[in-house]
C-alpha cells in the first residue's frame, strides 16, 4: 500500500504543480474528467479509497503514462523515457552505438 501511495502522490503532485497559479483545481477537474465525484482524486490521495482496475487505467490514460510508468519511482520523467525508447527502436546498430556513447558520456559527467 505504501508503494501505491508514493506513486499516487508523485503523479498527482505533477498535476497540481502544473496547474499551480492558474486558478485551476486539478484534482477536482481530473475527478470530473474521469466521470467521478469532485472529491474522488482527493480521496485516493488521502488513502481513503483506491481506484478500481478500470479507473486505474483511466487515470493512467489521463496522466498520459502506462501502468508500468505509474509504478516506476526511479525515473523522474517516465513519459520522456518511453518516447525516447520508441524512437531508439527505429535506429540501426551503428546509430544506437553512437547514442550509447553520448549517453555514457553524459552520465559519467553528471554527479548523482
Amino acid at each position: 500500500m505504501e508503494v501505491i501511495q508514493a506513486c499516487v502522490k508523485r503523479h498527482f503532485q505533477k498535476i497540481g504543480t502544473a496547474a499551480y497559479g492558474k486558478g485551476a483545481f486539478p484534482q477536482r477537474d481530473m475527478s470530473l474528467s474521469l466521470g467521478q465525484n469532485p472529491g474522488y482524486i482527493n480521496s485516493i490521495e488521502n488513502n481513503k479509497t483506491f481506484p478500481s482496475m478500470s479507473n486505474f487505467f483511466e487515470i493512467c490514460d489521463y496522466l498520459n503514462i502506462t501502468p508500468m510508468e505509474f509504478f516506476d519511482l526511479e525515473s523522474a520523467h517516465p513519459e520522456k523515457i518511453r518516447t525516447l525508447t520508441e524512437q531508439l527502436k527505429r535506429l540501426d546498430a551503428a546509430q544506437l552505438d553512437s547514442i550509447l556513447r553520448i549517453v555514457n558520456g553524459l552520465v559519467s559527467n553528471h554527479p548523482y
